[in-house]
């Protein structure tokens, strides 16, 4: 009988986290203490927002992502619902769009200057009326633009469509029904087109989010769900949850067939909630406790046995809440794969913790970060409205092949195609790759090259990673470090290029001459 090794093969085998220095977190901010189960915290890489306490009715805090340091007691707030809010949420397409959910059962959108605030902002861009009772969850459609869910303690799923100039909306364009009791957890799949919720009648729905229908139900009487998560296009899902004896427990469950979960796990036997969130583009799932200052992380596998333990970040400091960056955000020189923003109220502090991928080379690591989501929607609100599905967009994390910044405006297609001639980089999802051959060689077929590669609806930016409009100048002497340091990238990565060039030319001039001397023989 033949011996098989327990240990696997992995690039994240090693991911350690790193937590920021004192001078790198947010100090002296007033988290909430509000006991609803939710995150209380959103991050983009423009501005971290998060929940605060308010003397009559409910605030939240934006303060910008490079902000960090002791926070001024009289920051202005975003105050204009007249209950606790519950949960926030930024626009993935838009990186000063926010919207909030509220126990005053309303939902509002923001709109965030780029500059600093200097009052507080009361009167919400948009107010969706439409919750008998308070709104604990909202969830923005992952492809297609202006589209959010609400959840409320009315037991049902509101979808509302942002593409109207009304201010107030009292009338979503769906009400999914299905539930019998409060949803706990929402969560989409890859392009939107299925949403898992998990429901205090500890049940897990899989439902057809515009055709209003429950395509699967199950639930398992030895765990009892609170939070559930689509894991990617792996078509499972993965629980969180308490079992019949009190652990925390995790499940992982087929999506066609909720009866049995395919694998259950008691972690501990603590009463905090357990936040799931998966990276689908290392297959790696975080599993962050609240009330500790634990995160497990596991990589998901698509054969037995599924789960595979990495390791746990450990800490003194129990998390309240949590904040993910987008990938767009990450530090990628650092080989960052990972940002979480703890909530740590006990030292009203937000601290940062980096996971880490440890690499000796200093260049950029391409397996370690394929393509990822863009900042752009895959999808108007009409067209999903309509029956359309697509997956979204994809954006290499390259510095200086892509501007990955979420913007509200786009090129033109006739700009389009001028800006990928003169950049030579990767385009918008990865589907064009310019070989940057000589100009005698590759003049006559480049036009062609784009016009048939380039997909019809995806946008590009400009290749030095500042983005279609032009950046405002530096205000600080950090401000202009950075940008001294991002021109320095750009000077040296431009450099390499030249010497690609150069090498690719003496290689084609070489054939060439190989190739005369060969027909000369005949």
């Amino acid at each position: 009988m033949s011996w098989h090794p327990q240990y696997r093969s992995s690039k994240f085998r090693h991911v350690y986290g790193k937590a920021a220095s004192k001078d790198k977190c947010y100090d002296c901010v007033p988290i909430t203490r509000n006991v609803h189960d939710n995150h209380f915290c959103a991050v983009n890489p423009s501005f971290i927002a998060v929940v605060t306490e308010c003397a009559g009715g409910g605030a939240f805090l934006v303060i910008p992502i490079k902000q960090t340091g002791k926070l001024d007691p009289h920051y202005p707030k975003i105050c204009g619902h007249k209950g606790n809010v519950l949960d926030i949420k930024w626009n993935p397409f838009n990186d000063f769009v926010i919207a909030s959910c509220s126990e005053d059962a309303t939902v509002k959108i923001w709109d965030i200057p780029n500059q600093l605030l200097n009052r507080n902002i009361t009167t919400p861009k948009k107010e969706l009326l439409g919750h008998a009772r308070r709104v604990g969850l909202i969830e923005w459609h992952p492809t297609a633009d202006n589209i959010l869910f609400s959840s409320g303690y009315d037991y049902k799923i509101m979808i509302w469509n942002l593409d109207v100039k009304d201010t107030v909306l009292s009338k979503p364009v769906k009400i999914l029904d299905t539930h019998k009791d409060v949803v706990l957890s929402m969560s989409f799949n890859t392009d939107g087109s299925l949403l898992a919720t998990a429901c205090r009648d500890r049940k897990i729905r899989v439902i057809d989010p515009r055709a209003g229908t429950v395509l699967q139900e199950g639930s398992y009487k030895s765990h009892k769900v609170n939070k559930v998560l689509f894991l990617g296009n792996m078509k499972k899902l993965f629980s969180t949850g308490t079992s019949c004896w009190n652990n925390r427990q995790i499940a992982l469950w087929d999506q066609n067939d909720l009866s049995v979960p395919l694998l259950e796990e008691d972690l501990d036997g603590s009463s905090g909630l357990l936040f799931p969130i998966y990276d689908s583009d290392t297959h790696m799932l975080y599993v962050v406790g609240k009330g500790d200052g634990n995160i497990r992380y596991y990589e998901i596998s698509p054969e037995k046995p599924y789960l595979n333990y990495l390791m746990e970040y450990r800490s003194h400091s129990p998390q309240k809440g949590i904040g993910t960056m987008p990938k767009r955000g990450l530090d990628v020189a650092a080989c960052e794969i990972f940002r979480f923003y703890k909530l740590i109220p006990t030292k009203s502090l937000i601290e940062p913790v980096s996971m880490i991928v440890p690499r000796r080379s200093e260049s950029y690591q391409e397996d370690i970060y394929p393509l990822t989501a863009a900042a752009q929607p895959a999808l108007t609100a009409q067209e999903w409205l309509n029956g359309i599905n697509k997956g979204p967009l994809l954006v290499s994390l390259r510095p200086g092949s892509e501007a990955v910044n979420s913007l509200p405006q786009f090129l033109e297609p006739e700009t389009l195609v001028k800006t990928t001639d003169l950049s030579q980089q990767q385009g918008v999802g990865g589907r064009m790759q310019d070989k940057q051959r000589p100009r005698e060689i590759e003049d006559g077929r480049r036009r062609l090259k784009v016009e048939e590669k380039l997909p019809k609806n995806e946008q590009t930016c400009l290749s030095n990673g500042f983005g279609i409009f032009e950046c405002p100048p530096p205000k600080t002497e950090n401000e202009l470090l950075q940008m001294y340091y991002r021109q320095q990238e750009e000077i040296r990565r431009l450099r390499e290029l030249l010497i690609q060039r150069d090498v690719q030319i003496k290689q084609l001039e070489l054939e060439l001459r190989n190739l005369c001397t060969d027909t000369g023989n005949y």
